[in-house]
């Protein structure tokens, strides 16, 4: 992997982890376009930069990184539950599905999935508006949803913000508990992977790491607090048509 492809994933990771959009889909897309083997410095790599998207929520939300907030994190950790003890029993099996056609056939049912949801919610209702009010059930049925996210192009973001949205979360706190779940579910697959791959680095190309580290970092960063403002306007509509769209162009290519 050489710098120029260090940087265009790393820009895909950043911008596409916290989005519903799916960001091992666009990965796997993107590393076939680039002619970037899906080996095991390919999965260092990813660990590297995925690392670099932990950190930039946690920068951003670093006033709920507290044990002043345990109750919180206890729901997240609730939360991360199904996901774990799912994605591991079947962990083979979720490894085989990892082909384009799927992710594909996945970005088109998640975008009605996000239609479907936008059109029957209700502005007027009352929603829950703060990540801190979520409750334990609440959680465990988020957590439930994310489960989705196993199948590759779902999108762990986009799973777990439908469950929020029918739960009775609103667009906003949905998001951010989606963000902030990423935290613990993305620092046990990095870690997995971590431990499974450490011995890569040693034929790593450092300075693609880093600058690929940077990257997803700014890039991360940036898209969560643009995405927070962009939902204080809008609807994920948008996100559902574009998934449609992707995922139509993804079959007519292959």
């Amino acid at each position: 992997m050489d710098i120029f492809q260090a940087i265009i994933i790393g820009i895909i990771e950043g911008f596409t982890e916290f989005l519903p959009i799916s960001s091992t889909g666009h990965m796997i897309v993107a590393s076939h376009f680039l002619g970037v083997s899906q080996n095991n410095l390919t999965k260092a790599y990813e660990v590297i930069i995925q690392f670099a998207a932990i950190l930039a929520v946690m920068l951003i939300y670093k006033e709920k990184i507290s044990f002043k907030k345990n109750i919180l994190w206890q729901k997240l950790l609730l939360a991360f539950l199904p996901l774990a003890i799912v994605g591991f029993v079947f962990k083979d099996q979720v490894k085989a599905l990892f082909t384009v056609q799927i992710v594909a056939w996945m970005f088109i049912v998640g975008g009605v999935v996000f239609l479907a949801v936008e059109y029957f919610y209700k502005n007027k209702q009352i929603h829950l508006a703060d990540v801190e009010d979520v409750s334990y059930k609440q959680a465990l049925w988020i957590g439930i949803a994310q489960i989705f996210s196993l199948i590759p192009g779902t999108s762990r973001a986009g799973a777990t913000i439908i469950g929020g949205l029918l739960v009775g979360l609103d667009r906003k706190t949905s998001s951010e508990f989606s963000f902030l779940l990423a935290i613990p579910v993305m620092m046990a697959v990095s870690g997995y992977d971590l431990l499974k791959h450490y011995h890569e680095f040693a034929d790593a190309h450092w300075m693609a790491f880093f600058v690929g580290f940077v990257v997803a970092f700014m890039v991360a960063y940036a898209t969560i607090k643009l995405f927070l403002t962009f939902l204080q306007h809008f609807t994920f509509v948008a996100f559902g048509i574009y998934r449609i769209i992707f995922g139509v162009i993804l079959l007519t290519l292959m």
